[in-house]
């Protein structure tokens, strides 16, 4: 039978483009009619936004607050159950940006590995736990230190900036290492902490008080078992709640002064300072001039810049409270804050060669922080000259978290 003349369609386009009158591809699914298809997805779904206080601080999620919505689960990559955070508060996994501001964090898949780090503490740590009882039990070895108006004022702006930075979550804390944030994150207390804090970045005027109690609700789950996490994560939970303690000062109106348990906050906060010191807050390494593991340095670099930030923040709130600061001699000895380049490596190759050639300049021993502390007394020209020019090397390389830190203590101290 004789095939009938229209058997073959003579079709040139598709239905999508004959009805938009455009020329189609002619592929088995054209480019125009994929695209309408993708744009009606993304407009029938729901639409995605940061988390504010609008959605956050609803009546549904206070009253589950007041009938106790933190139930207790198990998360893998911790020692015990932590508290998990609702639904409504915790959407999406923290954005962190990379140290060099390229929108991701670097990546170096299964490369890095935190157990059986060989880390020591050389330092007096139970000066940092017993630091909140020297205006009321003086030691006659503490050091009463003067910060004038300015310099305070210059703490408080940079503190707060910091708070500024974890709750619109646009850049990584100078006193957080990009590899936490790439190591157990779905479970550590850190990266709940900056997911939690996004409900303060712009609150409405009376939901403080509730945003308050999500957050010392979560600061009392941490206190509760961070005698029973692993050194990473205590490291996290004691970087968590000293963000916590400031978010409550900056963003949510606590003070020392108005019973809000924000003195209270900071006595747990030196506890959990002291423990993670305890665990190590030097290398091994470094003691015998050798390179240490990466991630024994990085690990006890950050516990440094975290334990720098809390000293500065508890003189901040004494000063509020009109109780005298004390230099901070426990610390004497700690190294001060690294150079830009081993901070920032965002690989180990990277990080190896750059630590080459910090022991290649610092032959003897790297800065430590009491060099830049005042003068001691007896110290001749000499040893001035030197330590001056140790401090010179020393600012040639820091970050912006080294130079915030020196002008501290340079403006108070001299030098």
């Amino acid at each position: 039978m004789k095939t009938s003349r229209y058997a073959s369609t003579r079709q040139k386009a598709c239905h999508h483009c004959s009805n938009a009158k455009a020329k189609c591809d002619r592929k088995l699914r054209c480019t125009r009619e994929s695209t309408e298809q993708h744009d009606a997805t993304m407009n029938n779904a729901e639409p995605h936004s940061p988390i504010s206080v609008p959605d956050a601080l609803t009546p549904g999620l206070e009253r589950e607050l007041q009938t106790g919505f933190y139930a207790t689960g198990s998360q893998p990559g911790l020692a015990s159950p932590v508290r998990t955070v609702p639904s409504e508060i915790i959407q999406n996994p923290p954005t962190i940006f990379s140290p060099g501001d390229k929108g991701h964090i670097p990546s170096e898949p299964g490369s890095l590995s935190f157990s059986d780090l060989d880390l020591l503490c050389p330092i007096n740590v139970d000066g940092i736990t017993t630091r909140w009882m020297n205006p009321y039990i003086p030691d006659p070895g503490q050091k009463i230190k003067y910060y004038p108006d300015n310099v305070m004022t210059f703490i408080a702006r940079i503190l707060k900036s910091y708070t500024a930075i974890a709750t619109r979550r646009n850049d990584i804390l100078p006193f957080i290492h990009w590899a936490q944030m790439k190591e157990h994150l779905s479970s550590s207390p850190l990266t709940t902490c900056l997911s939690l804090i996004r409900m303060c970045q712009n609150p409405l005027p009376g939901s403080e008080s509730t945003a308050s109690m999500i957050i010392q609700r979560e600061m009392e789950g941490i206190m509760d078992l961070h005698k029973s996490f692993d050194h990473l994560s205590l490291l996290a939970a004691f970087q968590a709640y000293l963000i916590y303690t400031m978010v409550l000062f900056f963003r949510l109106g606590q003070t020392p002064n108005n019973g809000t348990g924000l003195r209270q906050a900071m006595i747990n906060l030196q506890e959990l300072a002291h423990a993670s010191s305890r665990h190590g807050i030097v290398c091994t390494a470094d003691q015998h001039r050798a390179r240490p593991r990466w991630e024994e340095w990085i690990v006890t670099e950050a516990k440094r810049r975290t334990l720098y930030v809390m000293y500065l923040f508890d003189s901040l709130l004494s000063t509020q409270e009109r109780l005298p600061t004390y230099l901070g001699t426990e610390l004497e000895g700690l190294p001060a804050p690294s150079n830009k380049f081993l901070w920032r490596a965002e690989s180990r190759g990277d990080w190896e060669r750059r630590y080459n050639v910090y022991l290649a300049e610092w032959i003897d021993r790297g800065l430590a922080i009491d060099e830049l502390w005042p003068f001691p007394p007896g110290l001749d020209e000499p040893g001035i000259c030197k330590r001056r020019e140790r401090v010179d090397r020393w600012l040639e390389d820091i970050d912006e978290f080294g130079t915030m830190l020196y002008a501290v203590v340079s403006c108070t101290h001299g030098g």
